[in-house]
């Protein structure tokens, strides 16, 4: 907006010096006259400056808009998630943590079929709405086995759900995977020492990393401000 309105002025003020030039070269101009000429264009500058304010006025007000609704389609997707498949979602300043239903066999790395489903729509709200933030996607194990065994192995699952993610469409390089093993701090059971009741343990973590709650919405507003400045 300042843009258009600087350029807008400028041109403005070259337009009234060199109608200035022009009315005294003419010679015979009366000061009545060449007032008179003077206040008209200055009229029709003021006129124009209106309208420079009106229409970008206009222009925030449908981006104003625009934030809005694409905060509102945020939401409901990230509700959607939590709902519908049971995505446990944390929100933290620069972060959305999603405690997500993808659980693994004992001693496996093989994503289920069952659990496809909310990797896919984990990437479509990726996709649409946090196309340039970093996805980390964090393995976890039970506590049977060694550490170091369970490091590894909660290495290969954060891996292959990463893969999976590459797949669905999300770019390798904003994604990465890193291995919690039976870290005892991020145990969903405690205690758990067989195969059946580790379940809950052998999972993956998906954390969204961005700037700030609105990370998506920023692309918005510079996309639009772009268009703005282009008009």
């Amino acid at each position: 907006m300042l843009k258009e309105h600087k350029l807008f002025r400028a041109f403005s003020t070259t337009l009234v010096l060199a109608f200035s030039v022009m009315l005294v070269a003419c010679g015979n101009v009366k000061r009545d006259e060449f007032s008179a000429e003077m206040a008209a264009i200055r009229g029709e500058i003021a006129e124009g400056d209106e309208g420079v304010e009106r229409r970008l006025g206009s222009r925030v007000d449908e981006l104003e808009n625009e934030l809005t609704t694409f905060r509102a389609e945020v939401e409901t997707a990230l509700q959607d998630l939590e709902q519908n498949f049971d995505m446990q979602m944390e929100r933290f300043q620069t972060a959305l943590r999603f405690n997500a239903p993808v659980f693994f066999a004992f001693d496996e790395s093989a994503i289920r079929p069952e659990d496809e489903e909310s990797l896919n729509q984990f990437a479509g709200v990726v996709s649409e709405f946090f196309p340039t933030s970093l996805v980390t996607v964090e393995g976890f194990t039970d506590q049977i086995g060694s550490r170091d065994y369970n490091l590894k192995l909660g290495q290969e699952r954060a891996d292959a759900v990463k893969a999976y993610l590459v797949d669905q469409g999300l770019a390798p390089e904003r994604l990465r995977s890193v291995s919690y093993g039976e870290d005892t701090r991020r145990l969903i059971v405690h205690g758990a020492v067989d195969q059946d009741s580790g379940l809950d343990n052998r999972r993956v973590v998906l954390v969204i990393d961005h700037t700030d709650a609105t990370a998506g919405a920023q692309q918005v507003i510079s996309g639009r401000s772009n268009e703005i400045g282009n008009n």
